[in-house]
This record gives structure tokens, sequence and C-alpha cells, in this order.
């Protein structure tokens, strides 16, 4: 059993990525091998429209071209059991880096065809874990949940499953005094930093450990309807 996360955060060592290291102790709990890849660390762009992944009987039919620093982390996603991603929440939905981590890993497996099909070779466990400083009531005010509706939607037309942890409110800085943010209350985030946080990462915790001890889902193609 491989799990692999990806971090579409900049900050190796705050709430995205510890959320991130709890999800792999628990598929590490169950025996899975894990691995952990920061995006920021890799050079590479979003998909650039170049069709290369569609090419009637190509050489690249269902995979993409580009050869750059994703090139090596895309092939090595097709032995991957479950994957992971993380990022905070940026305007709305993922980072931009995630972002364009996700067209060049999905675009390559979705045909374009009628129905819609997956070329991905198997059925898998997917999760994506988001972290942002607004709550939950400001999330649902502006909107915040449909994006992530879409990003579980295409998941799981891709690898057949997916669900997604949501980590409201979070502790953005070390020191809130050296920071111009005065409409938080620093006293208030500690607080929830201090007694919420720790159930997201038990969630997380949990995440990984089901993916790794449940059974991924039915292995083979099915036409999306």
């Amino acid at each position: 059993m491989k799990v692999i996360a990806f971090n579409g955060s900049p900050r190796k060592k705050w709430n995205t990525a510890m959320l991130l290291e709890k999800a792999l102790e628990g598929a590490a709990s169950q025996g899975a091998e894990t691995e952990l890849i920061h995006l920021y660390d890799h050079n590479f762009k979003g998909c650039t429209s170049c069709f290369g992944c569609k090419i009637k009987g190509g050489k690249s039919y269902g995979k993409c071209v580009v050869k750059d620093d994703l090139a090596p982390i895309l092939n090595k996603i097709e032995n991957a059991d479950a994957i992971i991603f993380g990022s905070p929440v940026y305007y709305g939905t993922a980072s931009g880096e995630m972002r364009s981590f996700m067209e060049r890993l999905m675009f390559p497996y979705l045909t374009y065809t009628d129905p819609l099909k997956s070329l991905f070779p198997k059925k898998i466990n997917t999760g994506f874990i988001f972290t942002m400083n607004v709550t939950e009531e400001q999330m649902k005010e502006y909107g915040y949940n449909h994006h992530f509706g879409l990003n579980e939607m295409v998941l799981k037309i891709i690898f057949g499953a997916s669900e997604s942890l949501l980590s409201f409110d979070t502790y953005q800085f070390k020191d809130y005094s050296k920071v111009v943010s005065d409409r938080f209350d620093p006293e208030k985030k500690a607080k929830r930093r201090k007694e919420v946080f720790p159930d997201d990462c038990k969630k997380a915790f949990e995440m990984g450990s089901r993916f790794s001890s449940s059974q991924a889902v039915e292995h083979g193609n099915e036409k999306i309807k």
C-alpha cells in the first residue's frame, strides 16, 4: 500500500503541511508506505493546452507530454493506492500551485467522449484537506463550498472516490503583533489553535488510516453517468 500526499502550500511546517503529515501518520499506522511532496519545491506550470494527451493513436494518449519537474511525479502516481491533496484556501479555492498541479494530473485522464470516462488504470481513494482563515459560517457565506464540491466531483470522476476535510479559522502567524491584521483577535485564534486544531489533526490521521486499512474502491474503469 502506497499513499502519497501533496502539499499545495508554500509553507512546509504550518497548518496544511501538519494535517498532511498527520494523514500520512495514519496511513503508516496501518503499514502503508508514505511520501509527502511539497509542490513549491518543483518547477512546473499548469496545463499548456497542447492536447498531446488527446491525440488519436498517439504515444502520449492519456499522458501529459510536458517534460518538467512534474513529469516523474505524475508517473509515480499510477503506482499509488491513495492520494491526499492539501492546500490553503486562496480567494475561495486551492492555491495556484495546487491548481496547476491538478490541471496537469487530471486532464490527461479525462476522455473527450460521451459519456466521459477516466483513463486512470484503477480506482483509488482520494482526499482533499483545505485549511482556511475564515470561519465555517464565512465559508458558506462566501460560497467557498462550491469550489470544494467541484474539486471533489472531478476527483471522483478521475479516481473513483473522494472526500474533503475542512479546517477553519486557522492560526496564520506565530506572532500577530508583527503583522497588520486588526480584523482578527489573536487570543481567539490562539484558543482555537489549542482546542480545535488538534481535532482536525485527529480527523486527518483517521483519513489516512481509513484509506490504508479499507479496501480501495473497485478497480477498473467505469463510464461516468
